[in-house]
């Protein structure tokens, strides 16, 4: 309770290091500054890693389509007016004014429209398709937090469609990733099966099929999990991963969800073996929830002392005198060419000044530079980080090789 009582909120970091702010011009809509997009980019590289090992092929759909989508998926009954933006236009060419568009609050619906270009066989599948885009959903101003709850969102979204056989694997090569994931962020984190709402689509008999498929995929891999009782998404059940951060608060953040009723919405078919059409099941997922949410999360998980491969500035170089700048620019270059992320701090201030701004900024290492590192053969560097704690001098190629099994590592 202690250290929730001392910790920074993600606001006052994002701010403090320069990485994110809002502003009532745009409430619930993030200003991303250039070091916050450099962790927003470093994430969304990650998870393209991550699903192209997977197999999946990257799409992308239009931010606003005629709400008559959201009325066939059912997304209209549950949400309509409340929670989407919809706009009537005064010019629609075909002169309707039956005609309404909505900015999309979800990518699921245009995904179908993905499938459906082309008819499709039964040798396609699983047919993985992920999308990172923008979403706008119509939160309460009194709920809108920072990054925590937005109105605009960025949402590293995937929908595999697949025969009802490969349903299995496929759901234990999400939760592969997920566990992955979570386990680099050093998340603690469990399983909550989500089962059948009040208010549902679709038929009793695919829901209870569905259920199943989910908790044979948590079974079979010996996961622990609990029981959110009526707490699926409309249209399907799912599991959700809750993490645990180090201040021992709890969020929701990835989901895999198992849909029999979207491919009866949008008919979708596929040519089966014997050469008869049949419906695919869809399976949704998202790994992070949304890049907003999730770099909210970490912000105050790790006070702003991110790995040293999310860090914005991996290492600052400090020179002591002028006459010391040369020689910071060289280790700079070499560093560079690693792909390190650097800073040199060329200021008319003290060393310890430096040390300390830099301490402040979180930034992973320093590399000091002075007359010994300076005037030596070989190039050195005497390097801290930012825990305070000295590594001593080092060969320049000594600590290159440090930063970068760190990057890699994911450290």
């Amino acid at each position: 309770m202690d250290d929730q009582k001392s910790a920074k909120d993600h606001k006052q970091i994002g701010q403090e290091q320069e990485l994110f702010f809002t502003n009532d011009i745009a409430p619930g809509a993030p200003f991303w500054l250039p070091k916050g997009m450099i962790i927003f980019k470093e994430i969304e590289k990650y998870i393209r890693e991550l699903t192209k090992d997977a197999g999946y092929l990257e799409t992308s759909t239009p931010i606003m389509v005629k709400s008559q989508l959201f009325i066939e998926s059912g997304h209209w009954t549950k949400f309509g007016e409340h929670n989407m933006y919809n706009l009537q236009p005064s010019d629609e060419a075909d002169d309707s004014k039956s005609v309404s568009y909505t900015l999309k609050p979800m990518n699921c619906p245009e995904s179908t429209l993905l499938y459906r270009f082309r008819p499709r066989s039964y040798r396609e599948l699983p047919l993985r398709l992920a999308e990172i885009g923008r979403l706008h959903r119509r939160e309460k101003s009194g709920e809108v937090n920072g990054l925590l709850r937005v109105r605009q969102l960025t949402m590293d979204d995937a929908h595999i469609y697949a025969t009802e056989d490969q349903v299995l694997e496929e759901i234990n090569s999400i939760l592969d990733m997920m566990i992955t994931f979570y386990k680099n962020f050093g998340f603690e984190f469990d399983f909550r099966l989500a089962t059948r709402p009040e208010l549902f689509a679709g038929t009793q008999e695919n829901w209870a099929r569905a259920e199943k498929a989910l908790e044979d995929a948590l079974k079979s891999r010996d996961l622990k999990y609990s029981i959110k009782d009526q707490d699926g998404a409309f249209y399907g059940p799912k599991i959700d991963v809750h993490i645990k951060d180090s201040l021992g608060r709890e969020w929701q953040l990835a989901t895999v969800q198992l849909d029999f009723h979207m491919p009866e919405a949008f008919d979708l078919q596929y040519i089966d073996n014997d050469g008869t059409p049949k419906k695919p099941v869809m399976i949704h997922r998202a790994i992070l929830g949304s890049f907003e949410r999730f770099i909210g999360i970490i912000t105050e998980h790790f006070q702003g002392a991110f790995p040293v491969w999310l860090a914005p500035i991996q290492v600052s170089i400090i020179p002591i005198a002028d006459r010391h700048l040369e020689t910071a620019q060289k280790v700079a270059k070499q560093l560079t060419d690693k792909g390190v992320r650097v800073d040199i701090d060329a200021r008319n201030e003290s060393m310890q000044s430096k040390i300390r701004s830099a301490t402040l900024q979180k930034v992973p290492f320093m590399g000091i530079i002075g007359d010994k590192e300076a005037q030596a053969e070989t190039p050195k560097v005497s390097v801290r980080e930012r825990s305070g704690k000295d590594l001593g001098v080092l060969d320049l190629s000594q600590f290159v090789q440090r930063v970068t099994e760190d990057i890699d590592k994911k450290i």
